[in-house]
């Protein structure tokens, strides 16, 4: 296989589970977003790919790599990220970070306890919102939140994707310890219905995901930018009812997502609550946890 085109899985910003680049964020904001998704979205096929080897898919990334640092021969989606980076003042370490997690997702199958999936989180989802905060003018004091809001999403998906991640590339972001104290073994992934017991290890990493959610709940009240902070509860409402339904539904007999009625009720729901804290801090002369005033 030669290029990242081989790779395409045809998936664009708009079929992911939470909102990439919406309509919340400023206009002129969006082309940096969409410039980071892509590359992120290249480097993800590459790193899914079902049947590549995987010394082509180290290859590919690294020819991604290449282009971001500006080196002959490098991908133009990193070339392109590059320009865009270059363009507006921004380092490239969110993107450098990303590319940690990805190779990583090439050779590493298994994770082994709840510590080692939060440290391959710092890599394939935290640098995703630090470079979103960035891109707003944000800084580091934000990003314990940030982290743990995307650490939050990026369970979220592994729960959802449990039985596919198993079945198409021998991948379980389960906690081998965690389905070890139910007596499961990762080959229950592959059954239709999920066992009594690995519906219990579901349940309790929902639970550790709600713990992440309660951290990253003041989030968007911390932001400067009211478009980012409505953004960002949009996504928080999102994850909460999405966390809460895996401890009540097996992602291995059915899919679990909302329906598009439902995704709209959440949004706005979540933009809401934004909104009218806002509102009220701002009438109460009362400043945010970062002296700002929306």
């Amino acid at each position: 296989m030669t290029g990242v085109v081989d790779f395409e899985s045809g998936k664009g910003h708009r079929d992911e589970n939470f909102p990439v680049a919406s309509l919340l964020i400023r206009r002129d904001l969006r082309a940096p977003v969409l410039a980071f998704y892509r590359f992120a979205r290249a480097a993800d096929d590459v790193a899914d790919h079902a049947t590549a080897p995987a010394e082509d898919k180290l290859a590919e990334l690294a020819g991604l790599e290449a282009g971001l640092r500006g080196e002959a021969g490098g991908d133009p989606k990193g070339a392109a990220l590059r320009a865009v980076l270059e363009e507006r003042g921004l380092s490239s370490e969110h993107a450098l970070d990303l590319l940690v997690a990805f190779r990583r997702d090439v050779t590493k199958r298994r994770y082994a306890d709840w510590a080692e999936l939060m440290d391959y989180c710092r890599y394939s989802a935290a640098p995703v919102g630090r470079f979103v905060l960035a891109v707003h003018g944000e800084g580091p004091a934000l990003w314990p939140a940030n982290d743990a809001l995307c650490a939050a999403l990026q369970v979220v998906n592994h729960l959802q994707d449990c039985a596919k991640d198993y079945r198409a590339l021998d991948r379980v972001y389960l906690p081998l310890d965690a389905l070890a104290a139910r007596g499961v073994g990762v080959e229950a992934l592959a059954e239709d219905r999920a066992s009594p017991a690995l519906r219990e290890v579901i349940t309790g990493l929902a639970q550790r995901t709600n713990a992440l959610l309660d951290r990253s709940r003041p989030f968007a009240g911390e932001i400067s930018s009211w478009r980012l902070a409505l953004e960002v509860g949009v996504i928080q409402a999102l994850a909460e009812s999405l966390s809460t339904r895996l401890m009540r539904h097996d992602p291995l007999s059915a899919r679990v997502h909302h329906r598009p009625a439902e995704t709209v009720g959440l949004a706005l729901r979540g933009g809401f609550g934004v909104a009218l804290r806002r509102l009220r801090r701002a009438a109460g002369g009362q400043p945010s946890l970062r002296g700002h005033q929306g």
